[in-house]
């Protein structure tokens, strides 16, 4: 399958807060996206981790 499944990382404090999907095939990059931290308290970016 294309879509694989990919964990999002706080930027500010490493902790790791989201899992989503995304198709691998149109975009192999890295995602990042603002979301809501609840351990900052605030939205803050989140990168895909490994």
């Amino acid at each position: 399958m294309a879509r694989e499944n990919i964990i999002m990382e706080c930027t500010e404090c490493k902790d790791r807060n989201y899992f989503t999907t995304k198709n691998r095939r149109k975009h192999p990059e890295r995602a990042e996206w603002k979301k809501f931290c609840p351990r900052c308290g605030r939205q803050t970016a989140h990168k895909e981790s490994k």
